[in-house]
């Protein structure tokens, strides 16, 4: 099935069920309908769906922290309180860990047949599509992204990715290699133990999927993290894997605090693996811990400051439509945002008139309403600090074409803001906002673009726009990043491996790639008497 997108998908009279059909593949490449305001702020909708758990699963029962703590988890619409939390810390941790060591020594999972295993993961995937609807209710209120993204993109494909790694459980074999001698040898492709996984709040549950999917394809067990802003729907769809036969133990919750329960599980000597998604920054300390407890393996996807390259015969329309998807899509909220748009200096004043129309088009609001494409950011220190970036670009001399400000009175939503006659070294050019705040540059060689946009310490993703294959294959060559995306953007596949070069990341998540990061290759040598040949 091709890559579809969503230009057709997400108008106004399209279907839920035309939108599932995104199910194995979403793009954002062609945005949301466009809409005559860019503000929608009203009262906030009250989601349809019951706040049911909010304790941490530990060894199959959903506990209270050891200390009886709990944290509120708030509506990014409002700053008000959705629910109150459990705080795992260190000994909630250790008891996850007890549980999960437990149930991979001794327990069914690793010991299971591949085909077993897949069935539980294909039980859970239909568990989940049957209640797409909730859990997507849930991932927008605690998250603040628009609904129809989460219930006809988002649920969907986290559907589509554990089917993927379903299907992948029961093909996971060594090899027979050749030797200079009269000996056997085989490979075996073991799971690699305990997994420590810790996931960020801007896509909950995707990053969920990608980390619990192939550690349990693999036959590992898992004690996860979520992140403290956006607990909830974790904790709803790991009661579906146990409804849907995973054995107590194989998956432990934890919701709670990076320097607490996420360093807990980052220095426990009883976990064997590590995965994390978040910011460079915290992903040094990851890396660090780490090091100083077993030398656990750590795959790493972290931040980035993605270039886009509009070349001079691009579809400017095309380019247009797409930077801005690349840039604005969740808020800004997303590690391989285009965030740094170079574009070719003789189309350079016609691609910043049509971003800023269409900047000034974005439909800003309750992402519960209908038609809303954006909502408000996670929370106030995300919020505050998108500001004071905005602030720095108009401080540094950058043109503000469009936004710069807040929406409404309250809750934590920002203008979508565009900046042109952005230099290399504004703030605004090199670091991560993760918020709607798109630089445009200007450029006037191949050679030149090159070399800026190479001019930085991530490596995450990047975009090319052109309609000459040389241009494009030199670009794809060229550029130290670990996707490329050519005349589209943000194109997803549960096949497609995705993770970053530099300072963006360590291994690959999605695909073939990532089961290589939860298994272990074992060499077993027999000799071999009289053999008839060799």
């Amino acid at each position: 099935m091709a890559t579809q997108k969503l230009s057709s998908l997400l108008s106004v009279s399209a279907t839920s069920a035309s939108l599932r059909s995104l199910g194995r593949h979403f793009s954002w490449g062609r945005g949301i309908n466009r809409f005559s305001t860019s503000v929608a702020i009203e009262e906030p909708i009250t989601p349809p769906v019951q706040i049911d758990h909010t304790q941490l699963l530990i060894n199959g029962q959903f506990v209270d922290a050891a200390s009886g703590k709990t944290f509120p988890t708030l509506d990014p619409r409002t700053g008000e309180v959705i629910a109150h939390v459990s705080e795992g810390d260190t000994e909630d941790v250790n008891r996850a860990v007890s549980a999960a060591r437990k149930a991979f020594d001794e327990g069914p999972w690793p010991k299971m047949t591949p085909y077993e295993r897949s069935r539980i993961l294909f039980r859970f995937a239909d568990l989940l599509e049957k209640h797409n609807d909730e859990v997507a209710a849930l991932e927008t209120w605690d998250n603040g992204k628009p609904y129809e993204q989460a219930a006809n993109v988002e649920i969907p494909m986290v559907t589509r990715l554990f089917r993927y790694y379903a299907g992948w459980a029961d093909k996971i074999h060594g090899l027979t290699v050749p030797a200079d001698g009269p000996y056997h040898v085989q490979t075996l492709h073991e799971p690699i133990g305990v997994a420590g996984q810790i996931v960020p709040w801007n896509f909950p549950l995707l990053m969920y999927a990608w980390k619990v999917g192939p550690a349990l394809a693999c036959g590992n067990t898992i004690v996860l993290k979520t992140a403290e802003q956006t607990p909830l729907s974790a904790m709803y769809v790991s009661k579906l894997f146990l409804e849907a036969g995973l054995p107590p133990g194989v998956l432990n919750l934890i919701s709670g605090f990076g320097p607490t329960a996420g360093a807990a599980i980052c220095s426990h000597m009883d976990v064997d693996k590590l995965a994390f998604t978040g910011s460079t920054n915290t992903g040094k300390i990851v890396l660090e811990l780490a090091s100083k407890s077993n030398l656990k393996p750590v795959t790493l996807e972290l931040g980035g400051k993605s270039p886009i390259i509009v070349c001079e015969d691009a579809d400017i329309d095309l380019a247009v439509e797409n930077a801005h998807s690349a840039l604005f899509f969740n808020q800004g909220q997303c590690c391989c945002a285009g965030s740094r748009t170079f574009v070719h200096e003789r189309v350079y004043d016609e691609f910043v008139e049509k971003a800023k129309a269409r900047a000034l088009k974005r439909v800003v609001g309750d992402p519960f309403k209908k038609g809303v494409e954006q909502g408000p950011q996670i929370d106030g220190v995300q919020f505050k600090k998108i500001l004071s970036y905005i602030r720095s670009g108009i401080e540094s001399g950058a043109t503000l074409e469009s936004g710069g400000d807040s929406v409404g009175s309250k809750g934590y939503y920002i203008q979508p803001t565009v900046f042109s006659n952005v230099q290399d070294d504004m703030l605004i050019a090199k670091d991560e906002i993760f918020g709607p705040v798109q630089s445009i540059l200007k450029f006037q060689t191949l050679d030149e673009v090159i070399r800026r946009a190479n001019a930085s310490r991530y490596g995450l993703a990047a975009g090319v726009f052109t309609k000459n294959i040389n241009t494009a294959n030199t670009l794809t060559r060229a550029l130290k990043a670990g996707t490329i995306w050519i005349n589209c953007y943000i194109v997803f596949d549960a096949a497609i491996p995705f993770g970053g070069y530099k300072m963006s990341g360590h291994g690959r998540e999605k695909g073939i790639y990532s089961l290589s990061n939860y298994l272990q290759v074992k060499a077993v040598v027999t000799p071999l008497e009289n053999p008839a040949w060799l």
